[in-house]
Order: C-alpha cells, then structure tokens, then sequence
C-alpha cells in the first residue's frame, strides 16, 4: 500500500473541487464531505440522505466499532444541502449508476480522486488523502493537536502529526535550509 499526503496548498484544493464540480456533482460532494469531516472512505460511503439532513454524523466507524459523532463544518453543511434537495432519505449519498441504490465502492472513490489528482498534477494521491487533508488544515487552523488527536482516535499526538505530514514538513523544511 502507497503512503498518502494530505493536499497541503488550498489552491489545489480550489482546482480540484473546481474540475470535480464541473464534471460530476456526486463526485464532487465526495470530496467535500471527505475534506470537511475527517471521516474515513468506509464510513463516507455508506451515508445515506437523510444522514445529511442532521447537522452532526453519527455512526460507527467501520475501523473501530466505536460509536463516533461529529458536527458538520458550515460549509459541508451548506453543500450537502443543495445536493440533497431532490433526493429521498434512503438513498445512498454517493449513488452508483449500478444497481437501484447501491453507494459506489472505494475503487471508484480512489479513481474519482485520481482523476482530479492527475488534473492538478498531484502525486501520492488515495482516498484516505481527504482525511489527511482535513487533518492537515484542521491542525494548521487551530494548532491544537490533541484535539485532532481525539477526533482522528489517536493513541497520541506524535502519531496524529506523523499522519497528517507535520513532522514531514519539518524534515522538507530542515533539509532545504541545510548548509554544509
């Protein structure tokens, strides 16, 4: 399995919603509600409309088994309110085209991030790259790592700033400051 970097430059992040939303509304909310709540793939996937309506997620995390509840940031909030507008309660937030209301599976998650990824010129792309992105902008906003370390159930904060790319960040750094 190919290690991930979260999208560091909101630019990026800017172009990417930007061809996602022009190609494929669904996929376009995938990447919203992936970059704005922190949620792993697994437990994106199977969110269904009237998960949405709330102003919170509540579920059980397909990792753990723990029970998990997370307010929505307002922008996710308002975003999924115009997507859902004419959808019913049961269906499948991300809907595949296959089958009556099946969510799509995390191999067309990966090729939806993939595709807009390779847009942008980006590399080391997967889906759990939309956890790590909220992590990254979470930590970079709020500086507050165990916080960050409670919502993601790390077992500690260096853990929590390995996965995000902090301490990468600071290797990259040091290494172009180097002078020898």
């Amino acid at each position: 399995m190919n290690f991930v970097q979260p999208i560091r430059d909101p630019e990026v992040i800017r172009a990417m919603k930007g061809y996602l939303k022009e190609r494929n509304m669904r996929n376009y909310m995938l990447f919203v509600t992936g970059i704005n709540s922190g949620l792993r793939i697994s437990d994106i996937l199977p969110l269904r409309v009237s998960d949405a309506k709330r102003n919170y997620f509540s579920l059980k995390e397909k990792k753990t088994g723990k029970q998990k509840r997370l307010d929505m940031t307002p922008v996710l909030k308002r975003e999924l309110r115009q997507y859902i507008i004419d959808m019913e309660d049961h269906e499948f937030l991300f809907k595949s085209r296959e089958g009556i209301n099946k969510p799509i599976g995390r191999s067309m998650a990966y090729k939806v991030l993939q595709e807009a990824a390779e847009y942008v010129s980006l590399e080391e792309i997967g889906t759990h790259t939309l956890r790590k992105t909220f992590g990254y902008h979470f930590y970079k906003q709020t500086k507050d790592v165990a916080m960050l370390q409670t919502i993601f159930n790390h077992s500690s904060p260096d853990i929590t700033l390995k996965y995000i790319g902090i301490n990468q960040d600071g290797i990259d750094k040091a290494i172009k400051e180097f002078r020898i």
